[in-house]
């Protein structure tokens, strides 16, 4: 496939046109078959995992592995509880993304993306014409490898942004070694199986959703459906805030709060990694008409040159190979999504 060309990027965020005209909504963001975020849609009961027991070489531990296993094999995603984040810190994050999203035009600006580039502030990429928008501002960065975070487009106001993310990032790396083994174990696997292909050089990847109030919720997404390109995927909720929903038997169900917790999925390099035993779930982020949502989503991707594929040890007569081996699976993912098409279609045998 060849390497997609940005169109100009949208001149005007979200946020203002929002601002501009609160009743209407431009042709560009209108898709069909929506739904609005009401009593039509059931609550999907996503499985609630204790990390502390997973890291654990305790009795009880054993009982929490089927538990995960079980939950990413058929939801592909948790609620994590007592991951090592204080509530206080988590509400610290929250409001540094408030306050930066609450700043005006002109300071956010200074951190807009490149065209072609998908860190920093403002749009998503236009890759045609016809491509139907989504209702959103967001902010993308690279955390981890420290040396690949470019400053320039790390806000500097609010003053304490740099420092909580920073902070932020360690702690998630920790919880994702946690994961990655009690992932790997609960197959009965060697437990670093899944850390090796991972690997030592993958990055660390957060962006910053930013919702505004939408008049046509019934018309339009905050989010594409999708399903994620990394390993796993953390996602920090908005405190009160619904909006995700997540496709499961082909029905759309909403994924209910938890505020301390984080909601972790995997992405569809894991499912590839687990010869398909996890789900990387597809999902969507509706709109509300009444109040704005803020979230910040972690992507955890291995180094482009990585390469990922089935573990040895799940292929077997009964469950023979899925997929083959990928490189550079999210280059091939951004050109999938913008097409609304799964990048997984390239990477089965």
């Amino acid at each position: 496939m060849a390497q997609p060309i940005e169109l100009q990027p949208q001149a005007i965020t979200v946020q203002e046109l929002a601002a501009i005209n609160s009743r209407q909504v431009p042709e560009r963001y209108i898709r069909e078959g929506v739904g609005a975020l009401d009593a039509s849609f059931p609550v999907l009961d996503v499985p609630t995992i204790d990390l502390q027991l997973l890291a654990s070489s305790s009795s009880t531990s054993g009982d929490e592995l089927d538990k995960l296993r079980s939950a990413l094999s058929s939801y592909g995603c948790i609620q994590a509880i007592n991951h090592g984040i204080t509530s206080a810190f988590l509400d610290k994050l929250r409001e540094v993304a408030r306050q930066f999203f609450a700043l005006p035009s002109e300071e956010k600006k200074k951190y807009s993306r490149e065209i072609g580039s998908i860190e920093g502030y403002g749009n998503d990429m236009i890759l045609s014409e016809d491509q139907i928008l989504d209702w959103t501002d967001r902010l993308y960065l690279i955390l981890r490898p420290e040396d690949k975070q470019t400053l320039k487009f790390w806000p500097e106001n609010p003053e304490s942004f740099r420092g909580i993310l920073n902070d932020y990032s360690t702690k998630l790396h920790v919880i994702l070694e946690v994961l990655l083994k009690a992932m790997a174990r609960s197959l009965n696997l060697e437990e670093n199986q899944f850390l090796q292909q991972y690997g030592d050089q993958a990055t660390m990847q957060a962006r910053f959703n930013f919702y505004p109030i939408c008049p046509r919720p019934d018309q339009v997404l905050g989010v594409k459906p999708h399903a994620d390109g990394s390993v796993i995927t953390m996602l920090l909720p908005d405190k009160e805030v619904e909006g995700l929903q997540v496709l499961k038997d082909d029905q759309w169900f909403n994924v209910p709060i938890i505020p301390q917790a984080l909601l972790i999925n995997v992405g569809d390099q894991a499912e590839i990694m687990s010869n398909g035993i996890f789900k990387s779930p597809v999902h969507r982020v509706v709109t509300n008409s009444e109040r704005e949502r803020i979230t910040v989503a972690v992507f955890c991707i291995p180094h482009p040159d990585q390469e990922i594929q089935p573990v040895e040890e799940l292929i077997n007569e009964t469950h023979p190979r899925l997929y083959k081996k990928v490189k550079d699976y999210v280059s091939l993912y951004f050109q999938y999504y913008q097409q609304g098409r799964r990048p997984m279609e390239a990477a089965l045998i």
